[in-house]
This record gives structure tokens, sequence and C-alpha cells, in this order.
């Protein structure tokens, strides 16, 4: 059940259906634009969509995932639709994305590589907040 920001896009997209198509070319965009390729650790993934021309892209899960990356004990939750605009080094004006902070879940609208040569990512939420932790705790356990 696709939202209304979503259908905006569709026309023009690159889209891809099932699990295993759509986690491979999700890893694969974020590796082309420089971003860690497990970023977005989701399961029963049912469609990735990449509009290039706008640079918006969406994946669907089946349901709600919680992932803890483990080299930074941080809890972050990813709602059965996650959408954002990507650019080289950077996703913007996400939606789908909480990460947990005390006993707030924030909702993270930004993360972005300012220098790759510094080996951190950054975390942005919708309060203003920022957060920065090293690309090496988002990569793919190969």
């Amino acid at each position: 059940m696709a939202s209304q920001t979503i259908a905006n896009y569709r026309e023009g997209a690159e889209i891809f259906k099932g699990d295993t198509l759509c986690k491979k070319n999700s890893i694969e965009l974020l590796g082309e634009v420089g971003l860690p390729k497990g970023l977005l650790p989701l399961e029963d993934i049912e469609e990735f969509g990449y509009n290039r021309e706008a640079g918006f892209i969406w994946l669907i899960q089946k349901k709600k995932k919680d992932h803890t990356f483990k080299k930074i004990k941080q809890v972050v939750s990813y709602a059965p639709e996650v959408t954002a605009f990507i650019e080289k080094g950077k996703l913007k004006k996400i939606t789908g994305v909480k990460t947990r902070e005390m006993m707030l879940w924030l909702t993270v609208v930004e993360v972005y590589i300012e220098d790759p040569s510094l080996g951190k990512i950054t975390f942005k939420t919708g309060t203003g907040l920022s957060d920065s932790f090293v690309i090496s705790a988002f990569q793919l356990d190969e």
C-alpha cells in the first residue's frame, strides 16, 4: 500500500519487486552514492523504487523492523514504508526511520557523510539534533 508521495514518483522510476532483487538493488545504489551498504537493513522487502531524475527512492517491506547496529549499540526502527531523496553521500527528507535516544524515539530526517576521509556518518533528527558515528558501524556483514 504505497503512499501518495511514492505515487508521485512512480512514473519513470526503476521499480523492483521481491526481497532478493530489492535488497540487491538498494545495496548497490547505496554503494554507488558512497553511503554504507548496511544503512537500510530491511527484511521482506516487497518493492524498491528509484526515480533517478528526481533522486527519490522508496522501500516497502511487509512490516516494521527494529534493528540494532551492534558496533555502536544504536537501535533504529524502519517503518513498513521508507522514503528519501538520495544524492552523493546523502539521504535527505527521509520518512519512516526513527532512532532511539534514551527513552525517546526521534525521527531521522537526514543522513550524510560530509568528508569520507574522516570516516564518520552523521544522522540528523527532526528536532535538529545530530550525532556522528564511524561509517564502519553501518557496513554489511559480508
